[in-house]
């Protein structure tokens, strides 16, 4: 790292466990994130912020007037514009030393499939189940881990699935199938109908990027179980997950 990097990255490298060698890890780091709305804004600033090397941000919306009360990646002039051009385009002002690689579509199939291979991590940052669950199983294949985040109303959850073989030989962790299998899916429930609390998204895509960083850095992830907050009154509450072995995604005997 030249003096320039040193300077503005002097707070992480300050830290006992992540120094330059962790700081360097985050350079070298390529992370995907999957929406660039209320949770994916505010993941991938603190990625881009912390100095994550190549961030790609993939969404097939646009810009509306009911996205700037939480999607602070985006403002006013931003209207019609394309999330993830918007988005890539406020990620390079802050730091332009960060590859962001912008896809305006939605990754399914082969395409998701690859796009998700080249990842180091993860970040679902996404609205609806359909995209969930075809992001886990994207992850599953290709043993990336994922970090996955949810906010409507007042209420917010994140986990972490990551199933590569822990360093200590302990259990695999579940996947996101695991604990909401396809077959029983809950009803969508959708902040455009329900309404979200601004500041929540800040708060579980903020918790995203942290745990991405932890992972990327070498520092073990908080996958211990599903965290939900109830931003009424900011208490947490911590629901232990066990992996599946009928689960048709990770439980597969070729998963």
């Amino acid at each position: 790292m030249n003096d320039d990097q040193l300077l503005r990255y002097s707070r992480h490298i300050l830290l006992d466990d992540i120094g330059i060698e962790g700081q360097q890890r985050l350079r070298d780091a390529r992370v995907l994130v999957i929406g660039a709305g209320g949770l994916g804004s505010p993941a991938a600033i603190y990625l881009a912020a912390s100095g994550v090397g190549r961030i790609t941000l993939v969404d097939d919306d646009a810009v509306d007037l009911t996205n700037l009360q939480r999607q602070i990646l985006h403002g006013t002039p931003d209207l019609g514009v394309a999330k993830a051009l918007s988005g890539a385009a406020a990620l390079r002002r802050l730091n332009p030393e960060v590859e962001v690689v912008p896809l305006v579509e939605r990754l399914s199939g082969e395409r998701l499939a690859s796009v998700v291979s080249h990842a180091d991590v993860v970040l679902d940052c996404s609205d609806n189940f359909a995209t969930r669950h075809a992001v886990n199983r994207a992850c599953v294949a290709a043993g990336v881990p994922l970090v996955s985040g949810a906010a409507v109303r007042f209420d917010g959850q994140i986990a972490t699935f990551d199933l590569r073989t822990p360093p200590d030989g302990g259990a695999r962790s579940p996947c996101y199938a695991c604990l909401f299998p396809e077959s029983d899916e809950p009803d969508e429930v959708a902040c455009s109908t329900f309404g979200v609390f601004a500041p929540l998204t800040g708060i579980v895509g903020a918790m995203q990027a942290a745990e991405a960083a932890k992972l990327i850095v070498g520092l073990p992830a908080s996958n211990a179980g599903l965290a939900l907050l109830d931003a009424r009154t900011m208490a947490w509450q911590t629901i232990a997950l066990t992996r599946d072995p009928q689960c048709l995604v990770c439980g597969a005997p070729n998963a």
